[in-house]
């Protein structure tokens, strides 16, 4: 592990090019699925209503990817992310019923219980105690660049056979409408890497190192997945094409901010760059470009194969 560079955080700003997909929705009203739309400001103070993915739901998609990934490596699970449970820790009866006395102690148990928990998050509540974990992953909205992204409506038909009135056969055709939508989306999210098997209250590490790079290898791996496949909505029958995805990884070997400039910006590459030189002037930012998904995946292996999470402290305190 000695010859690995350490990361201390991680994020990506990319524009991601999505073709016919349905990947979020609002609900539906009679026979009409509606998609996700939100309001967005420019720079010139201009509203501009566009086609939009929740963060939710890239977060899903990403801890999904964690969840298989976890399980084919034999990373320790609680019982409800075993099977994926909305509620993870919590569907784990017996280790809800036997917590520890204090707040630290019980969050060091968790951390040492379950992978996924340790990456992506949870609440413990039980009675009036209650015990968060805060994830290491942060997704912004990923949303549609103004004027490069457009939302049309499909007319679509089931066929049913329904019996009729006078014992014969007489053909239904129900008909509903479904969304697809096109464009370019602006895309950012964060990885704060050094706290994995990091516990917040008592500010020790739980795990050992071993165990830390295994998570953070699978966790950077579920990362990667995430823009390589992006599940969702209706992919039955509108699984998207996934056309492009530039913009820059950014990795911090200290203790600095990987920084982040929105995508929706023309010159966010640029911006990223400039942000980083006046940062750092011991070469512990890098920023790598990528100008499409094939490269994109060459980066974040890179990462994966050779670096190690960084290690806030040595000892308590310290």
């Amino acid at each position: 592990m000695s010859k690995l560079n350490p990361v201390y955080s991680l994020s990506i700003s990319g524009r991601l090019t999505l073709e016919m997909h349905s990947l979020n929705n609002e609900g539906g009203e009679g026979n009409q699925t509606i998609t996700r739309t939100v309001a967005l400001v420019d720079t010139a103070g201009e509203v501009h209503k566009v086609n939009a993915i929740s963060g939710d739901m890239f977060k899903h998609i990403q801890a999904e990817h964690f969840y298989l990934l976890a399980r084919e490596g034999g990373l320790p699970l609680c019982v409800g992310c075993q099977t994926f449970r909305a509620d993870r820790i919590l569907g784990d009866k017996e280790f809800i019923n036997n917590l520890p006395k204090t707040s630290d102690d019980t969050l060091t148990a968790l951390l040492k219980h379950c992978a996924l928990d340790d990456m992506e998050g949870t609440l413990i509540a039980k009675g009036t105690r209650s015990v968060p974990r805060k994830s290491i992953a942060e997704f912004a909205w990923v949303v549609g660049l103004p004027e490069k992204v457009r939302t049309e409506t499909y007319f679509h038909v089931r066929y049913a056979k329904e019996l009729g009135g006078e014992g014969e056969d007489k053909a239904s055709q129900p008909i509903f409408h479904r969304p697809a939508s096109s464009g370019i989306y602006a895309s950012v999210a964060n990885f704060e890497l050094a706290r994995i098997g990091f516990n917040d209250i008592s500010q020790e590490y739980a795990l050992e190192e071993t165990e830390r790079l295994r998570r953070y290898q699978t966790f950077l791996k579920s990362v990667l997945y995430t823009f390589v496949e992006p599940s969702g909505a209706m992919r039955g029958t509108q699984n998207p094409h996934i056309l492009n995805f530039e913009g820059v990884v950014t990795i911090s070997h200290g203790v600095l901010p990987a920084p982040t400039i929105s995508p929706l910006a023309g010159d966010y590459k640029e911006q990223v760059k400039a942000i980083a030189r006046a940062l750092d002037g011991d070469g512990l930012l890098e920023v790598r470009e990528f100008a499409n998904t094939a490269e994109f995946t060459v980066a974040m292996q890179e990462v994966i194969q050779n670096t190690h999470p960084y290690r806030l402290f040595n000892e308590k305190g310290a």
